[in-house]
């Protein structure tokens, strides 16, 4: 489990094809601190496996399942990525519960750079708008945010300068596909209530 809220950003070092899956380095630093083979690390909201490191890298594999519902298959040598390791029992739960799960990709519509923040708009399937709400929480390439406004098939949300220097938000442009993680808890409402209506 994760919380959203990234640790660092890092840089994608090398990509390579394994049968249909890819394995892919990334190089970071303050990650690697604890880290051990089998630790989850959010990549770009992507939760992956650490199947090895060195001192200024990690390495994992994402399997044709997850290039298939994430933006993983986009990658390229160079690219900054979002990382966050998993959520230990005795942190603050500042963001919002972040599996790493990721539901679907949505595409960057509009930037407006404001007085003090930025807005940000995406295109989302409308299959998926019922999980998301005004105000609500959702969870883009791994970082946890607040959805400011919804327009028909479109949700925007505003950015702090914080959140746009310290995660890879500013490199968002138009056209830009993003990974997307629902809130958990109101995927298992809906899960619930389908049951309970039989």
């Amino acid at each position: 489990m994760f919380t959203g809220l990234i640790e660092e950003i890092g840089t994608i070092q090398s990509i390579e094809s394994i049968g249909d899956g890819k394995k892919i380095v990334v190089s970071a630093s303050k990650i690697l601190s604890d880290i051990a083979i089998d630790n989850s690390i959010s990549v770009e909201g992507v939760c992956l496996t650490v199947v090895g490191f060195t001192s200024n890298s990690f390495e994992v594999v994402a399997v044709e399942e997850t290039l298939k519902k994430t933006s993983i298959g986009l990658f390229s040598v160079g690219m900054e990525v979002n990382l966050e390791r998993a959520v230990l029992v005795t942190d603050r739960l500042g963001g919002h519960i972040v599996q790493g799960h990721v539901d679907c990709v949505a595409t960057v519509v509009s930037s407006v750079e404001l007085t003090t923040s930025w807005e940000f708009s995406f295109l989302l399937q409308e299959q998926f708008l019922r999980y998301i709400i005004p105000v609500g929480s959702i969870c883009i390439n791994g970082i946890s945010l607040t959805i400011a406004s919804i327009s028909e098939n479109v949700f925007s949300v505003a950015i702090i300068p914080h959140t746009y220097s310290a995660t890879t938000i500013h490199n968002l442009v138009i056209g830009k596909t993003v990974n997307i993680e629902f809130d958990v808890i109101g995927k298992y409402i809906e899960r619930f209530v389908q049951y309970s209506e039989k």
